[in-house]
């Protein structure tokens, strides 16, 4: 059953930002936490929806990209 993309891409801020707390950079594979009725592919299309929009970055550290909430972790703003 699909998942309605806007209601996915709200519980997945949602999810990020609460653990962007304790967590700045986040798996794919913890996103998938923030909706377990969603397939992979559905939540790593909106992740990559919601970094279009601004409201999630992607952090690269080469070998694997990391999902994060901008302004959490960056030190030049703590």
């Amino acid at each position: 059953m699909a998942v309605d993309k806007e209601e996915l891409k709200k519980k997945i801020l949602e999810y990020a930002t609460k653990k962007a707390k304790f967590k700045s950079k986040m798996y794919i594979k913890d996103l998938y936490k923030a909706d377990p009725n969603a397939k992979p592919r559905e939540v790593k299309n909106a992740a990559n929806e919601l970094v279009k929009e601004n409201k999630l970055e992607y952090f690269s550290s080469g070998s694997t990209t990391m999902y994060g909430v901008p302004g959490f972790g960056n030190p030049e703003q703590e």
